[in-house]
């Protein structure tokens, strides 16, 4: 299976021990949506790259797990204690190094589909949200056009980098409008979980 130390084990970590590991570590509501709107998005680009979905799924609901924690950028702060602390729990390296290479600053270049994936949801969702509150707290009030006329609007979501996510789909090779379509009905999917229903 791709992304495991030996292929044709099962998962070392399930979504249920993931998910309790997630519990255990964050307890912003907020931040807890935005890791299981990533894990939905990983999922969906794993069944589209005929990657494993298990694998693609965990290593999104993870991958902010130190954030609330450390939130400071570099050693000691994120994405490096959540990966120590994932290392420790049995996490494959390619896993680990996926949620480290989410953040440029780590020193981990992007190489693998997993990797760029990541980022490339990463970053998007949280616009994806922004833009959902604005339109009836719905996600089925947003479509791709809204997202992309919400981009141009410097003003809205400041914090969000337009350019990461411009820059995310490109490193995933998927053309921004399709990746948008990605985003959104994965998010869809777990609307409920979200509170964007």
């Amino acid at each position: 299976m791709p992304g495991y130390p030996h292929p044709g084990r099962r998962c070392p970590l399930d979504r249920e021990q993931a998910y309790a590991i997630l519990c255990e570590w964050v307890q912003n509501p907020s931040l807890r949506k935005h890791m299981l709107a990533v894990e939905a998005c990983m999922r969906a680009y794993a069944g589209r790259f005929g990657e494993d979905e298990e694998a693609w799924g965990v290593v999104g609901l993870l991958h902010d797990l130190d954030y609330e924690r450390y939130p400071h950028p570099g050693p000691g702060g994120h994405p490096f204690v959540g990966v120590e602390e994932l290392r420790r729990r049995g996490l494959p390296e390619s896993w680990c190094r996926a949620i480290l290479s989410h953040a440029d600053y780590s020193g981990f270049p992007r190489q693998t589909r997993m990797e760029k994936a990541l980022f490339a949801c990463d970053e998007l969702t949280g616009f994806v949200v922004a833009v959902a509150l604005v339109k009836g707290r719905s996600l089925r009030n947003v479509d791709v056009e809204s997202v992309k006329r919400k981009m141009k609007d410097k003003a809205f979501a400041r914090a969000v980098s337009r350019e990461d996510i411009a820059r995310g789909a490109e490193e995933l090779g998927v053309p921004l409008d399709d990746h948008i379509a990605t985003v959104l009905e994965a998010m869809r999917g777990v609307a409920e979980q979200l509170d964007l229903a």
